[in-house]
């Protein structure tokens, strides 16, 4: 099987819940499997330790997983225009994979969720690639040709999927930004499969 890994922080469960429809999009490529996981939060008191399992939820990440993967979907919510701490804690953490080369000429995609319309979506999805680019990976985004992202009145761009959670936030993403999600998920596991020689879906 062709292995594609989403990984995500969620702090509220909305990038969560996106990850989950990003999975299904991968599910759907013939010879393609969806692994969920996540990143432990960090703490600025040294002595906080995360247990070995989240509460509930995917299991973390490891650097072997993301070693081994043959496509990565990347997930956070936006902070200021930036992916969370936690995301980038683990990525700056895999100094060792870019010195083996062990990403490079993988598919890689990223997706966001922001609290407003104009939350920084854009900006965390551009800020989100620079890591896959060092790691020597092939970025893929969304189409114009997908008439949601034509349509969509919340989340969605051309550089990956988003959400908008507004005010009250909710975690659940409209139609649109669900099959964006999807397409997104589809997309990387039609390249990964490609690439790994496998003929696509």
């Amino acid at each position: 099987m062709t292995r594609v890994l989403v990984l995500y922080y969620s702090h509220h469960g909305a990038t969560a819940a996106m990850a989950a429809q990003i999975a299904r999009g991968v599910g759907r490529v013939s010879g393609a499997d969806a692994m969920l996981r996540t990143v432990p939060p960090i703490s600025a008191v040294c002595e906080a330790t995360a247990p070995d399992l989240p509460d509930d939820g995917p299991p973390y990440a490891t650097l072997e997983e993301l070693s081994g993967c043959d496509g990565l979907i990347a997930g956070s919510p936006t902070r200021f225009g930036n992916m969370a701490a936690p995301l980038k804690y683990f990525l700056d953490g895999t100094s060792g994979l870019w010195m083996s080369g062990a990403l490079v000429g993988k598919p890689g995609a990223v997706f966001t969720s922001t609290g407003t319309m104009h939350g920084g979506q854009e900006s965390t999805l551009l800020t989100m690639m620079l890591p896959l680019l060092h790691h020597g990976m092939i970025l893929t985004g969304l189409p114009f040709t997908e008439p949601a992202l034509r349509e969509t009145r919340s989340g969605g761009t051309p550089y990956g999927a988003s959400h908008v959670a507004g005010n009250p936030p909710t975690t659940t993403p409209t139609s649109d930004e669900r099959r964006l999600c999807q397409l997104l998920g589809e997309t990387v596991a039609d390249l990964a499969c490609r690439l790994a020689g496998r003929p696509e879906s």
